[in-house]
């Protein structure tokens, strides 16, 4: 199921199904190989690896470069939680005025700021005067690579 905005497409996860796959064993190494390591470990779920609350959990693809710091793309599907509480520093998808975006929180008592990872863009400061909600916090990013 999904819901469009103007900015993103939200999606709900289908927990009915179950897809489980091999995963190999151990960690993989990003130095040299291990040998040893040429086993198989249980099968992954990835519904029940990415979604803790599946009534309050959404996917959302990302449209822009703003967090890129934080390794978040263009394309990134991002598994987003409405049910974890916001926390100055978390990652958040966040409607102000209207406009969906995702940001980095910096919460303070007058305002919060919405930070952006990439150095190219300005942080953006929401207060009592904006239309401005937390609608959810980003639990996982997925990526695509082209």
């Amino acid at each position: 199921m999904k819901k469009e905005n103007d900015n993103f497409t939200f999606y709900r996860p289908d927990t009915t199904t179950q897809r489980e796959i091999p995963v190999a064993g151990g960690a993989v190494r990003a130095g040299f190989p291990s040998p040893a390591d040429d086993f198989l470990e249980l099968p992954l779920d990835l519904n029940r690896e990415l979604v803790r609350n599946p009534a309050s959990t959404f996917f959302v693809r990302v449209a822009g470069e703003s967090m890129t710091g934080d390794g978040i793309g263009d394309g990134d599907l991002l598994v987003v939680d409405r049910s974890t509480e916001p926390h100055d520093g978390c990652i958040a998808i966040c409607c102000l005025d209207g406009e969906f975006t995702v940001k980095r929180l910096k919460l303070e008592p007058d305002g919060v700021w919405l930070l952006p990872s990439n150095p190219a863009y300005k942080p953006i400061r929401a207060t009592k005067s904006n239309d401005f909600r937390i609608w959810g916090v980003v639990r996982h990013v997925i990526k695509s690579f082209k």
